[in-house]
This record gives C-alpha cells, structure tokens and sequence, in this order.
C-alpha cells in the first residue's frame, strides 16, 4: 500500500511539475554541449504561404478578424487567404464575400471543422498552409516569426502561442490563463529540447506538402495533423512571437464542456498513435509525448484519487508525521478547490482560490473525457464555447 502511494504521488508530480524540472534540466544540458538552437536565416527568401480560416457563424467576430488577417506583414506576393464557412447560416459569407483579398469557400451543409479544413486544403499551392481560428487574432509578424523556421528542412510544423485576454479582475477562469502561461513555458523547452508534441488550432502551420487528411470524426484535427508529421520524422517547432490571442471562456461551465472535449480527443488521439508510443522507434518524441500528453490524458487523474485514499488510510493506520504532513497538504489543496468551487457560484472573485479549483476541474474534464470517448458520445463537429 504504501509503495504504490509513493508510486502514484510520484506520477502526480512529475505530470504537473516533475516532467517541467527535468525538460529544463535536459535542456540547460543540451545548450551546453550544442548550443541554443539558431533559426536558420532566410536570406529573405521567403516561402508562399496560405492563410486558411474556418469560421462557422461568427458574423460578430469576422469582420475584425479579417482586417486583423489583411494587416498582417508578410510579402503581398507569396501570400494568400482562405476563409472557409461551411454551414454558417448567419452573415459570415455575405461579409468575407466583401473583401476580394480573400478566397471564400462556402457550402450551406455543415460537415464539421475538419472537413472544411480538407476542403481549404484542395485549393493550397503555396509550400506553406498556416491555420487560424476565426475569434483569434494574431500580432502582425505572426506570419513572418512562422515562416522564417521553414529555411531549416528538418522542420515539418511550427506552432504558434496561445494567449488568452483575461479581465483585470477575473473569475474562476483565471486558470485558463495562468495554465496556458504554464503550457507555454513548456511547449519553450520541448521545442528546444526536440521536438512540440502537438499544435493548438488558435495558431499553427505545416508544410503542404506533409498535410495528411485525418479522418472526419477527429476531434483534435489540429493535434493529430502535427503529430502525424512529427511521427514521419519532422519537428514541431515553437515559435512563441507568433502569437494568437482570444478571450477566455464565459464562466467556469464553459471551460469544462471545451476541456471535456479536448479530453476526449486526447484519448482518440492515443489510440491514433500508438507508434508514438514506442521509445525505440524515436525516443526523444516517445519521451516528451508520454510525459506531456498520455500521462495526463490517462492516468493521472485517477493516481490523484488513488494518493488521496491511500493517504488516508495511511495516516490512520500509522503516526508518521510525513504521511500526516502530505495528506495535510492535499487536504488543504481540494479545501481551496471546493472554495473557489463556491465562490465561483456566488461571484466572489478571490484569484488564489481559483487556481486549484481550475486544476481539479481541468483532472475531472480528463475522466469526463473519457468515459464520453468510451460511450461513443463525442462528437466531432466543435460546438462553440460562448467567450467573454
């Protein structure tokens, strides 16, 4: 009992923080022997780029979106924009229809995000495509800082940063942007260690030539499209002076239906890549795969319940102060969980408490995610998160 307590503590901390002290370690290492990694200079001799935006019934949105789109720095001459509005029933189409700048593609059936995405893809002649939601917007050398890592050949995929705006005096979702801060640290290090295991759909690019269609009921297209480059060999580069930015989620409920649902993928995509889990094949990917990604869309959650039990029935079976000083601390954590949990539902706004209470409900969406993905329940058409 107790080794397997000391086994799940152990898994618990190096998912969340033990995994973020080694990466730095490994990396401060491989600076030292190898040097930092250069990006290679382009001569300005830079690569055709397309710019792809679906976008499904975002009229109050798309209007900004493509003068943020039409003022970014890039040659005129080897770029071109994409906007695809399967499905919207609104105003979208009428208002990109406006701007001959841009290509719009439309249908009025709705097929899903990722087959929109397909279809954008049939059109792509340029050596770049680079993807972009339609309620982000991106800093105006965003595709400039993108394009420059696709002098160097060994690069297949480069992903952008995810900010998110949060109000000066936030909610609960005030984790949302503390973990992507976090997230982005780490996505830093992987990607100067090796390799990014996976792109967030706000902002990220491939070579065209590596795009591979996914099937039509992936849920996380954006992560299984990079991945499967980075499988072939490739790096996913992290680039984060490109940088896509959006509001945070309405409240606390909107947050956990889009994390329910990233969980889910996340379990799709394992079962999608199970080469990537075999460290003989590409050790270094295989490592920082499993420590960032399959540890916390598996295991994780459950070891954390798992440590809690056992803690108990620890301290009530022995007097070590170690054991009564660790199940102190958990207790305290889920205390200012269930704490920000109420102050949440009555609009008390206390940031400290809001951050554990985020990460509990970030570790239930993951079983939430996947008993949906075990029921079959979960679908890959995105149903919008409402934002502030």
């Amino acid at each position: 009992m107790i080794l397997l307590f000391w086994i799940s503590l152990f898994l618990v901390f190096y998912t969340f923080f033990g995994y973020g002290i080694l990466l730095y370690l490994l990396v401060k290492i491989r600076v030292a022997i190898k040097g930092k990694r250069a990006i290679p200079d382009n001569g300005g001799n830079w690569p055709t780029v397309t710019l792809i935006v679906a976008a499904y019934n975002e009229e109050d949105f798309i209007v900004e979106k493509i003068k943020n789109t039409l003022a970014l720095n890039f040659p005129a001459d080897k770029v071109t924009f994409i906007f695809v509005t399967d499905g919207s029933s609104d105003k979208t189409p009428e208002l990109i229809a406006k701007y001959p700048q841009i290509k719009l593609m439309h249908r009025p059936e709705r097929s899903g995000k990722i087959m929109a995405v397909h279809r954008a893809m049939g059109e792509v002649t340029a050596e770049i495509a680079i993807f972009t939601d339609a309620n982000t917007f991106l800093n105006k050398d965003a595709l400039l800082n993108i394009a420059r890592h696709y002098a160097d050949p060994t690069v297949g995929a480069v992903s952008g940063e995810k900010r998110v705006s949060m109000e000066d005096v936030a909610d609960a979702t005030a984790g949302e942007g503390f973990y992507w801060k976090y997230e982005s640290k780490l996505k830093t290090w992987d990607s100067e260690l090796y390799s990014v295991v996976g792109a967030a759909g706000e902002l990220f690019s491939v070579r065209t030539n590596l795009y591979e269609p996914v099937p039509a009921d992936t849920i996380l297209d954006d992560f299984m499209i990079s991945m499967l480059i980075a499988e072939k060999g490739y790096r996913i580069v992290y680039e984060p002076f490109a940088y896509a930015t959006e509001s945070g989620s309405e409240n606390i409920k909107e947050e956990l239906k889009r994390k329910i649902r990233i969980a889910a993928g996340g379990i799709q995509s394992i079962m999608r890549l199970k080469p990537l889990l075999n460290p003989f094949k590409q050790f270094t990917l295989s490592f920082q795969y499993i420590s960032h990604r399959v540890l916390r869309w598996t295991v994780t959650p459950f070891l954390m319940i798992l440590a809690f039990i056992l803690n108990a029935i620890i301290v009530v079976n022995t007097f070590g102060s170690v054991y009564k000083l660790l199940f102190a601390c958990q207790l305290a954590f889920y205390l200012f969980s269930l704490l920000g949990f109420i102050f949440e539902k009555r609009q008390i706004k206390i940031k400290p408490f809001f951050i554990p209470y985020y990460f509990c409900m970030m570790n239930y969406a993951v079983i939430a995610g996947i008993r949906r993905y075990i029921k079959g329940s979960q679908s890959a058409v995105w149903e919008k998160s409402k934002r502030k």
